[in-house]
């Protein structure tokens, strides 16, 4: 199965509508997310995300928290998702039991992050010995009784010195990241993918188009400067 995360991978998530789509991919960003979690903002209803990636305008990337196998799957099979983000408090066994299912659907864990990255390791470490492939780590803020999208910026420096890079599958650093800031965030922690949400917003789940071109373009600048290091 070829790789999902690849050096310099930018995600915008919580698309709620094609025009948004679009903007991403016509800014070259490489995927979008689709938040099925029914408490956010940036919540989308299936049957809107499946208009969206029948567009087939980019790599499309579901989000779930905490939802049943049995949701995941239906949702998964009407929106035609392959690719998964598991943003709750999802079990290295919850990810088995989907692998099973699905050899072939990449799956994402998030972690928000306080103040150590051990229990990611822990994670990560179970994940391998059940036969689990990881596409990637997305490492977000803890904020206590959210699952994200808090605006709320993560440990740069922790994550840059603790972030197991030769055992660990691909990092993706969330977390309060916006046009302001990307730019220093790559530069701190050099990780393989970023992800933005409210960062490109005018308002809560409202996408900004210009915002947008600006996050990706940033994001794609400073991850060239990283290569010619």
């Amino acid at each position: 199965m070829a790789s999902l995360i690849t050096p310099g991978w930018i995600k915008v998530c919580g698309i709620r509508d094609a025009d948004s789509a679009v903007a991403v991919a016509s800014a070259g960003a490489s995927a979008i997310g689709l938040n099925f979690f029914a408490k956010s903002p940036r919540s989308i209803a299936p049957d809107q995300a499946a208009v969206i990636v029948a567009k087939q305008l980019i790599q499309a990337i579901g989000l779930f928290v905490n939802h049943s196998a049995v949701e995941m799957d239906a949702i998964a099979r009407q929106v035609g998702l392959t690719a998964l983000q598991l943003h709750g408090d999802e079990t290295p066994q919850d990810l088995h039991a989907i692998h099973e299912r699905h050899p072939d659907w990449h799956i994402l864990k998030a972690f928000r992050v306080a103040d150590s990255l051990r229990p990611i390791g822990e994670f990560v470490a179970e994940c391998r010995r059940l036969g689990v492939p990881l596409a990637g780590c997305l490492l977000d803020a803890r904020v206590e009784g959210e699952f994200g999208g808090t605006g709320k910026v993560a440990p740069w420096e922790l994550i840059a010195n603790q972030y197991d890079r030769a055992n660990w599958p691909p990092l993706i650093l969330a977390g309060g990241l916006t046009c302001e800031n990307v730019t220093n965030a790559i530069r701190a922690v050099r990780p393989d993918g970023v992800d933005t949400a409210s960062g490109v917003e005018s308002s809560p789940g409202v996408k900004d188009t210009k915002l947008i071109a600006r996050f990706v373009a940033d994001a794609k600048q400073a991850f060239a400067e990283l290569i010619r290091e």
